[in-house]
């Protein structure tokens, strides 16, 4: 039977010999000695530095840009190793942060969706073999997915230092779902509340309740009824295949609210900073945990268009390292809106890892429209005997089936008081 790996493996780790910003870099080149160092992406062509007579001996550039060849050469001669980007990739090799939505939208002002970043890439992987790349895009790909898990582990530090695992909760569901109807609205409300509540909000990245979510998010320091504004403004442009609209409609909301509120105080109907994570807030270190939390999708259903309202994107090529991603650092709770065959793969995904306490605790498993997981996809007569036969005793309580948005939040976070967008905590139809 599977054991859990030991804690050291799955607790996020801290690197002190990675460098991933140009100011970081000339600190340490003002020393001389680079040697046992990491540096990861930079463009040392801008502004170049003086790289002569200092001490690189098994010093890594990875994805780094030089002034010249002849620049990356002499380092590999005096010890160096050097992995250079792939010049002819519309997507960095070592990405050094996670993506925002304007870097995937960039290009969309001035050639629609055809010409955005996001699109520009997928039609990169597709040309290039797609889900199976030939071998120097598949190097391309996976230095890029390093670069993204990288990003990510120090994207999420402060606010796991600050939370706890058990702050980050998932939310699953069907990407076709159309903007305005009943289910999308409630899962606006219910990422609204969780991230008002101080939850991580963690989605797949896509269209339908995926969006939904890191859209409630995004507003989530702004009255309920600018929640229920921007979604009517968004059901102009239900359908996600109608790619350019849908795509114009996003931006137009997010142009509208402009930049998400910071967290104010003394207002009931807003969302309050913990004292826990006021000095954090102050620095702006967790402003995008707050502003739309986070978002982790794949270019292979890069046929969806991006989803806009994510504070920080950890897109990555290979699905299957992207779905692990989301599992494992959702540990206080995952939702499970009304899906398909995606949705209840990830069901019994998660449950694999709860069973066998891969990821360590997990938090509820939170089923929304109980007639549709009894009924149509008996999940739950499936789900609830194997985790009862965990090797951690009975764990099928963890196994919860609702009809209101009010319920799943408690169920996530508490019971504490709850204000919805459109005041019945159920979404409005």
């Amino acid at each position: 039977m599977p054991t859990p790996p030991p804690t050291d493996v799955i607790e996020p780790h801290t690197w002190n010999d990675e460098v991933q910003t140009r100011a970081e870099f000339d600190q340490r080149l003002a020393s001389g000695i680079l040697t046992g160092l990491t540096v990861q992406g930079l463009r040392l062509d801008l502004d170049p530095p003086d790289l002569t007579g200092v001490t690189v001996a098994d010093t890594l550039f990875v994805g780094c840009r030089f002034a010249s060849r002849e620049v990356g050469a002499d380092l590999v001669r005096r010890g160096a190793d050097v992995v250079p980007p792939f010049s002819e990739l519309p997507y960095p090799t070592q990405p050094s942060h996670l993506y925002t939505p304007e870097d995937l939208a960039a290009g969309f002002a001035e050639a629609g969706f055809a010409g955005m970043y996001d699109t520009r890439v997928y039609a990169h992987f597709r040309a290039h073999g797609g889900a199976l790349p030939d071998v120097r895009e598949a190097l391309g790909q996976r230095l890029h997915d390093h670069g993204v898990d990288n990003a990510l582990a120090d994207a999420t530090r402060t606010w796991l230092a600050t939370h706890g695992p058990q702050s980050v909760v998932g939310i699953m569901g069907g990407h076709a779902v159309p903007r305005g109807s009943a289910p999308y609205r409630m899962a606006a409300v219910l990422g609204r509340e969780l991230a008002r509540a101080d939850r991580l909000v963690v989605t797949g990245g896509g269209p339908g309740v995926m969006e939904a979510a890191n859209l409630g998010a995004y507003l989530a320091p702004r009255p309920a009824d600018d929640l229920d504004a921007a979604i009517d403004l968004l059901a102009a442009a239900p359908d996600f295949t109608d790619h350019d609209r849908y795509t114009a409609a996003a931006l137009h909301v997010r142009e509208l609210f402009g930049p998400p509120l910071p967290p104010p105080g003394g207002n009931s109907d807003a969302a309050s900073p913990s004292r826990a994570d006021s000095a954090a807030l102050a620095t702006g270190e967790l402003d995008w945990a707050r502003s739309g939390g986070l978002a982790v999708p794949t270019w292979l259903y890069g046929h969806e268009p991006a989803n806009l309202f994510a504070g920080r994107i950890a897109k990555y090529f290979s699905n299957a390292i992207r779905e692990d991603t989301i599992l494992r650092l959702a540990r206080g709770g995952i939702v499970f809106a009304p899906g398909r065959a995606g949705t209840v793969q990830e069901v019994f995904q998660a449950a694999t890892k709860t069973y066998y306490g891969t990821d360590g605790a997990s938090g509820a498993y939170v089923f929304l429209d109980r007639a549709y997981w009894t009924a149509e996809l008996p999940v739950e007569s499936l789900l609830r005997p194997l985790l009862a036969a965990s090797p951690f005793g009975n764990l099928s309580p963890t196994v919860h089936l609702t009809d209101d948005i009010r319920e799943a939040v408690q169920l996530l976070v508490g019971s504490g008081p709850l204000v919805s967008a459109s005041g019945n905590g159920r979404g409005r139809s």
